[in-house]
């Protein structure tokens, strides 16, 4: 009896030390999501495929008819190996930085949000910022199907991936990476890695995994422009 209490006893305590440990971990997360300028592990270039951003959407910068948006910047975002950091500062974005780099993005109403959740966590001044977003995206080329196609386009993950590769010869293996909506039926935006020089690299694990998650079915849909 006294052996079972003495059992029982070690059992709570070793519990609670775990629940003590997860806690803290937790915590240690939680203390990391909340990012410091230039403390990070890589960049992240989204692309949004504005088709599917227009289809449940109607903001008239972007989808009014006749814009025939393709690839979209949605913003370059720092990333951790897990997860990532947002609103690392409170450095206001001056009205000559947004002036000067609001046409990078399809609505002039996403430069202020992109600076204060991402930029602030890049660990430069908003117009370092921009300016590397906009080398960065320039310099990725659209394979010509995916660029502005008048009629929906069916293809597989790996045709996808490897008409990138062919279009981009010095892409890093998984440097780009499709994400889909509705049940993998229909693209949603690719993410395209770099080190924090603006170098090609691959994307951490944790985002090839859930890249294809989302991708999941044999084929997907890219929707027509408009």
């Amino acid at each position: 009896m006294i052996v079972s209490r003495t059992l029982f006893s070690s059992a709570l305590l070793c519990a609670a030390c775990i629940i003590s440990a997860g806690a803290s971990a937790g915590q240690a997360r939680h203390d990391r999501a909340d990012g410091e300028p230039g403390r990070f592990d890589y960049y992240t270039v989204a692309l949004s495929w504005s088709p599917a951003f227009c289809a449940t959407r109607d903001d008239p910068n972007q989808c009014a008819p006749g814009r025939q948006n393709g690839f979209v910047l949605h913003g370059l975002w720092p990333q951790y190996a897990q997860g990532y950091p947002q609103q690392c500062s409170t450095e206001p974005l001056p009205l000559q930085t947004r002036e000067k780099y609001a046409a990078l993005f399809p609505s002039p109403k996403m430069i202020t949000h992109q600076w204060q959740k991402h930029g602030t966590c890049s660990g430069l001044n908003p117009a370092a910022y921009f300016d590397l977003s906009a080398r960065l995206r320039g310099q990725l080329a659209i394979p010509a199907p995916y660029q502005r196609p008048l009629l929906p386009v069916r293809t597989s993950y790996n045709e996808f991936v490897q008409a990138f590769r062919a279009a981009n010869p010095r892409l890093a293996d998984n440097a780009v990476l499709p994400l889909c909506a509705s049940g993998g039926r229909f693209l949603r935006e690719i993410h395209v890695c770099y080190d924090k020089r603006g170098g090609s690299m691959s994307c951490a694990p944790s985002a090839v995994r859930r890249s294809a998650n989302t991708c999941r079915q044999p084929t997907f849909l890219m929707q027509s422009v408009r």
